[in-house]
């Protein structure tokens, strides 16, 4: 069982077609170059596409697990620089309609991963399922990706009201995905920023842009990670800037209230700190 400081994050959106799946994977991939030992947990219940976009064939996943025929080490495939994938289930409905206590016992099953892994990165399903609510509600960070469309603002808006008037979580960082350049994406993180510091009890980081990239939808198609393919290419350096960002973000130390990955490895960090002497 784990005993490390571990960083969850959560990939998000709110709009589906907004990018996060190619932004999970690329950070996944930019963070394990930098030495991170990462996990990337495919977490769209029930249309999986990780490993389809990585061109990986798993032989068992999370459905099996649910079903107590394998634990989550059993079902990890070996992707790109050894980030480590967990692969969801497609088409299987008994994944997508999954109660709040099912998805709380595959959220405590990660704290007995045997894999020594230091971040876990999560790519949300579209919408504001259930499911998404649950693993929004488990990780330390969540990183809202959104794209220069009306739906995809509102959607995102719609998703950070909800996690913040029903569970009080008020801090969301956020990606501009498929700008034209770096100004359009702080223009859309303001227009974002604006209204929701306005109506909503939130406070909301822009962690960075990534470009339109044609290089990019060329590596998909050959079901690689362009921040490998084409490591040069646009969105591939924009992809590294934002895990060099991530490096700098703090862990958590004790539990939020919530139920959390790891939450054992946070109240066991919390434990063993020193306690300062009253003066």
């Amino acid at each position: 069982m784990i005993k490390r400081p571990i960083q969850v994050v959560a990939v998000t959106g709110g709009k589906g077609g907004v990018g996060k799946t190619n932004v999970s994977i690329n950070v996944a991939v930019a963070l394990a170059k930098s030495g991170r030992k990462v996990v990337l947990l495919d977490a769209d219940l029930g249309l999986a596409n990780i490993d389809v976009l990585l061109g990986l064939t798993p032989n068992k996943n999370l459905a099996d697990v649910m079903k107590g025929h394998a634990t989550l080490d059993d079902i990890m495939l070996d992707g790109p620089m050894g980030v480590k994938i967990i692969p969801a289930s497609s088409g299987t409905q008994s994944m997508v309609s999954m109660n709040s206590m099912q998805h709380a016992g595959l959220i405590r099953a990660f704290s007995n991963i045997q894999f020594p892994l230091d971040v876990l990165i999560i790519d949300t399903a579209a919408g504001i399922s259930e499911s998404v609510v649950s693993f929004l509600r488990a990780s330390q960070e969540i990183m809202m990706v959104v794209c220069d469309e009306p739906s995809s603002i509102t959607d995102a808006y719609a998703l950070m009201k909800l996690m913040s008037r029903d569970y009080q979580i008020n801090k969301f960082r956020v990606v501009a995905n498929m700008v034209q350049n770096e100004k359009e994406g702080q223009q859309m993180f303001n227009k974002l920023a604006l209204v929701s510091e306005r109506f909503l009890d939130v406070t909301l980081q822009f962690v960075g842009t990534v470009p339109y990239d044609p290089e990019l939808r060329r590596s998909v198609k050959k079901q690689k990670a362009v921040i490998l393919d084409m490591p040069t290419s646009p969105s591939s350096v924009a992809y590294q800037r934002i895990a060099n960002k991530m490096l700098q973000w703090p862990i958590a130390k004790t539990a939020s209230g919530h139920l959390e990955f790891f939450v054992e490895n946070l109240l066991q960090r919390s434990q063993e700190e020193p306690v300062s002497p009253l003066l």
